[in-house]
This record gives C-alpha cells, sequence and structure tokens, in this order.
C-alpha cells in the first residue's frame, strides 16, 4: 500500500497540474475574449467614422438636384457659448434695408424689436417715421395714412402675393424672418448661397431669367446676385467687401429668427451653474451624512446563558 507521504506528493502534483491546465484555458479564453472585443470596438468605430465622413461629404447622383452642401462658417453664435456681434446685427439690418428689402419681407420683426439691439429707440423712431402706413378708420370712416410707429411691423415690399409674383417673373421672393431656421445649413447654407453665384459648368444649361447658384436646389435660382464690394456704405467705416456684407446680413436674419438667443445662452449658463453646485452639494451629503448608515455594521450579541434560558411555558 501507499504510504503517507507518497499520497501527498501524488495530491500535490495532481493539484499543480490542475491549476497549470486551467490558468492555460484561462488564458486561452481571456485572450480570445480581448481579441474579439477589439475587433468590435474597431468595427463600431471604423462604421461611426464612416457614417460622419458620408454625411460631410455626401456625394450621390443627385447631389445637383439637393445642392451642395455649405460649408462651415466661424459665426460667433453658433459656438457654445458666443453671442450674437450687435454691431454686425446693425450693419446688417442696413444691407436688408438698401439692398434685400427690395423684393423680401420680413413680417415678423417690428421697430421696437430693434431697440437696445442694433439701435437706440430715438433712431428707431426715426427709421419707422420715414415709412407712411395706412391706418384707421378716422372719424368719419375713411383711411388715411400717418408716419410709422415703433409698433408698425417693417413695410413690405409689395402689397400681396400676386403683385409680388407679377415684379418677379412668376417666382415669389420668401419672406426673411425666419429663413436661416427653414434652410437646412441655417446660417452656412445661406452665406453660401449669397456668394456662392458663378458661371455654369460646361454641359449646363440654364434657362432664360434664372442664375446659375451650385448651393440652390437644383442650380438655377430666380434671384440674381444682388450683393457685391462696395453695394452698402458703412456707416462704421467697415470695409464693405461682399464677404463682409453677406456676413453682416446673415447675422442679422439669424437675430431675426433667434432673437432669444443671447438670453437663451445667459439663462443656459446659469442653469449649469446651479445644477453643477447642487450635484457637488448632493455628493457631499452622500459620503458625509450618508455613509455611516450605508456602512454600519449590525452585531447581534447573544445572552452569555443562551443555552441555559428555560423555555417559557404554554
Amino acid at each position: 500500500m501507499f504510504s503517507r507521504g507518497a499520497f501527498n506528493s501524488f495530491k500535490q502534483a495532481a493539484q499543480g497540474a490542475s491549476k497549470r491546465f486551467t490558468t492555460q484555458a484561462g488564458a486561452g479564453k481571456s485572450s480570445t475574449y480581448n481579441a474579439l472585443m477589439g475587433i468590435s470596438a474597431a468595427t463600431a468605430v471604423g462604421s461611426g467614422a464612416s457614417l460622419y465622413y458620408l454625411n460631410k461629404n455626401s456625394a450621390h447622383a443627385n447631389m445637383e438636384a439637393d445642392g451642395l452642401h455649405p460649408a462651415d462658417h466661424p459665426f460667433p453664435q453658433k459656438t457654445l457659448f458666443g453671442t450674437f456681434d450687435h454691431a454686425s446685427i446693425r450693419r446688417g439690418f442696413q444691407v436688408f434695408k438698401e439692398v434685400c428689402s427690395a423684393c423680401h419681407s420680413l413680417d415678423l420683426i417690428y421697430w421696437r424689436n430693434l431697440v437696445d439691439v442694433a439701435y437706440t429707440e430715438e433712431e428707431a423712431r426715426e427709421m419707422a417715421a420715414e415709412f407712411q402706413y395706412v391706418d384707421g378708420p378716422n372719424d368719419i370712416g375713411e383711411m388715411f395714412e400717418r408716419p410709422g410707429k415703433l409698433t408698425d411691423p417693417i413695410p413690405r415690399p409689395y402689397p400681396n402675393e400676386e403683385a409680388a409674383r407679377a415684379a418677379n417673373a412668376g417666382a415669389l421672393p420668401p419672406d426673411l424672418s425666419l429663413i436661416t431656421k427653414a434652410r437646412h445649413g441655417g446660417v452656412d447654407y445661406i452665406y453660401s448661397l449669397l456668394t456662392g453665384y458663378c458661371d455654369p459648368p460646361a454641359g449646363v444649361e440654364v434657362r432664360e431669367g434664372l442664375n446659375y447658384n451650385p448651393y440652390f436646389p437644383g442650380g438655377a435660382i430666380a434671384m440674381a446676385q444682388n450683393i457685391f464690394d462696395g453695394v452698402v456704405e458703412y456707416e462704421d467705416g467697415t470695409p464693405n467687401t461682399a464677404s463682409q456684407i453677406t456676413k453682416d446680413v446673415v447675422t442679422f436674419l439669424n437675430w431675426a429668427a433667434e432673437p432669444e438667443l443671447d438670453e437663451r445662452k445667459k439663462i443656459g449658463v446659469k442653469a449649469l451653474l446651479l445644477l453643477s453646485t447642487l450635484t457637488l452639494i448632493s455628493l457631499w451629503i452622500k459620503r458625509n451624512r450618508w455613509q455611516s448608515m450605508k456602512t454600519r455594521k449590525i452585531v447581534f450579541n447573544s445572552p452569555k446563558n443562551w443555552q441555559n434560558t428555560p423555555s417559557r411555558k404554554n
């Protein structure tokens, strides 16, 4: 029969072999698992990067019908904490009044909206008074004209839609109050559209009365190019290049569509500060007030004479 020492040696050898086998199998499984996880992560990252690239640089057979994708322009109000350049809003309204208002309306903006944004109250009153508005009826039931007031909207270039179409060869100039929110690409699209006029490429024909612009869906737009170097003279001495003029009018149109943007971002910053403070207070309370309760140890101390305690009689 085997001695006790031989039996213990055999037992230790068997246990060592079992551990080595388990370690090797575990290492094999671990390496396989890590390889699969790495392949999965690489596939996910590659798919995401490909989708992002295709979204930013999409090329398809119907690209001309959809228009070119506009480039990203550094407007300050597009950043997380950026606000409007109010000097640019003032210049942009000048461009709208001298260039754009000949065809386009701005129905949702009133003269009072410009006060303390781009103009003083007195300046806004003077600009409103330059226009005549139909009001009434008066005491004898007749309509009359009066100078504009702060409560009046920016005047329309045409009295109705039919007059607008008749003056523009059947095309209806859109209202610009919400144009930066109504077009995909926002301010980038409007800027690219206004600066993107060029001659049509070889093989592309544009019918009479239309103008070629690759950023406009279909490539043919009824609106002619209206912004050139020196088309307006800025009162503050800002260079009146075509790109600067376009940037200013686009900034103004962005403000017209989102006049609450500055205030909304201020409220957002206050909300972030408040929520961050409350979060820190909550973490401090949890660690210093609730930690003792969550980590407490409950111990039951049995009586010393537990075995000798007489049982209760029924």
